[in-house]
């Protein structure tokens, strides 16, 4: 097993080579021998095996051509992949990829993965590495992770996690019990967590951590973020952060604790941009050159889980659509939209929930008679303090197929464990309880195979024909039905109330 530690004082002096070639690459303008003009992929398990220091040396981290505006590049569609994400990526236009791809409709949805394209690509100075670390479904809380027991998994395992307990969610859990904790909420994958939590501080290896790793396992340092349990948030929070800043294309490049900047490279997956995000934040930068390498933190994975791209199991389907969802309040009633898209939970992206607050006489927490309500049939999978999930394919599983997280539920009538709900049927009464709120509302968010959907983009959130868009800032924003807009204010006035049922 590999840990950062062991492999930086080896690395430093390859990295610093690596670089040093690649800049005398680029400033002679010389495209890699490895890539041709549009050629899309490099293969991701053939770099995953451990190299000699002679070959790191002898093959640095590739760098694409330099192509001509609007060269034809291929590009084959990944999961979650949609048109204004890739026009973002490679610099182009939606209208220059339907045009050069004439059986894609343009009002496409999330791309079949494993489709082929072409893409009208317009070159960026300073592209990123094309190394992919592990697939999307690796990274998100879902089907992948259905079958996979944290518990037992870590049981076997003599590292300082077995063992571990911390104070999470209002008990003591233990170590595994709080990854487990963590991925829910957050929905990244608990594999994932375990990778990051070994290869950062030796937790399933290492009996006896240092005193800097036991504060602080995932490497960020901060005061605020000391033990296990607020180690894995802000580390499942910045990996969110990352990974559906490239989905949504709000995240374009990386900004190095130096200031200088690099672009992604344009064929890259969400995860590994999740990771280098994090890694960019967590560690030095000659340290984040090796994590995010075949030495690093792939490396780790694959020995702890196996090859994740043999086990790949793409979880965004092409042309995915949203059930049909009314209003989350009875049909009748008129509730005011007093939150544009923002976070589903933490902080920061992805921008995926949008709130609703039931009239009321007194501005604050106060309790309400309203009954909010299930958007659409389905089963209760998670019901807790001021939280709940209505799972829509009715497996009991919110890791597979489209569920609805709701928050800020009032424990009293709230629907229980297990209850089978059909639309319009009370999920419970809005609240301020579970999370931050300044005010009695529900905050509604949607998952699909584990992962958060947008609120607005191809996939926008859509109750009764009112479709969701972001505004300047989160919270901001409108829906739109036709001619009708309303504009997001948690004032709750007259212009912000939205009638069900009409």
């Amino acid at each position: 097993m590999y840990h950062r530690h062991t492999l930086i004082s080896r690395l430093t002096t390859t990295v610093t080579m690596v670089l040093a070639a690649a800049i005398l690459l680029s400033a002679c303008n010389l495209p890699a021998a490895s890539f041709s003009s549009g050629l899309p992929e490099v293969d991701p398990v053939s770099n995953l095996t451990m190299p000699t220091l002679e070959a790191m040396v002898a093959t640095p981290f590739p760098t694409r051509p330099i192509y001509a505006p609007g060269d034809l590049v291929d590009y084959i569609a990944q999961p979650g992949d949609t048109l204004p994400a890739l026009a973002a990526h490679f610099n182009t236009t939606v209208e220059e990829i339907l045009e050069a791809n004439s059986f894609i409709p343009n009002t496409a949805t999330t791309m079949p993965a494993g489709m082929p394209m072409k893409i009208p690509v317009y070159y960026q100075p300073f592209w990123g590495t094309p190394f992919k670390m592990i697939p999307d479904s690796h990274f998100v809380n879902g089907p992948y992770q259905v079958s996979f027991d944290t518990s037992a998994f870590v049981a076997q395992h003599p590292g300082w996690l077995n063992g571990a307990v911390d104070y999470a969610g209002g008990q003591n859990r233990s170590g595994a019990e709080v990854v487990d904790f963590v991925a829910r909420r957050f929905s990244v994958s608990p594999t994932l967590l375990l990778a990051l939590l070994e290869y950062q501080s030796g937790a399933l290896s290492q009996a006896n951590p240092s005193e800097t790793q036991k504060i602080y396992p995932m490497g960020y340092q901060a005061r605020e973020r000391k033990g296990l349990y607020r180690q894995l948030i802000w580390s499942a929070n910045t990996l969110n952060n990352g990974y559906y800043g490239w989905r949504t294309a709000n995240l374009l490049k990386i900004e190095y604790p130096d200031g200088r900047e690099q672009s992604f490279d344009p064929w890259q997956n969400a995860a590994t941009v999740g990771l280098h995000y994090f890694f960019n934040k967590a560690l030095s930068h000659e340290e984040y050159l090796v994590a995010i390498g075949p030495d690093g933190l792939a490396h780790t994975y694959q020995s702890l889980f196996g090859d994740p791209w043999a086990a790949d199991q793409p979880h965004i389907p092409g042309s995915l659509e949203q059930p049909d969802f009314t209003l989350p309040f009875l049909p009748g009633g008129a509730w005011a939209y007093t939150g544009g898209p923002h976070t589903g939970w933490g902080t920061g992206e992805p921008y995926v929930a949008i709130d609703f607050a039931p009239p009321s006489n007194s501005p604050g927490c106060v309790s309400t008679d309203h009954w909010a309500t299930a958007v659409a049939p389905g089963v209760v999978v998670r019901s807790d303090t001021g939280e709940l999930v209505l799972d829509l394919d009715g497996d009991g599983d919110e890791r597979t197929g489209w569920n609805i997280f709701y928050l800020h539920v009032a424990t009293d009538g709230r629907a229980s464990l297990g209850a089978s709900l059909q639309t319009g049927d009370p999920v419970g009464h809005p609240s301020c309880e579970g999370g931050t709120s300044t005010g009695t509302h529900v905050h509604i968010a949607r998952k699909y195979n584990g992962e958060w959907i947008p609120a607005e983009g191809a996939l926008a959130f859509n109750l009764e024909g009112w479709i969701a868009h972001n505004g300047s800032r989160p919270y901001l924003g409108t829906l739109t039905r036709g001619n009708s807009v309303v504009t997001a204010c948690v004032c709750s006035n007259a212009a912000t109330f939205i009638e069900s049922g009409k």
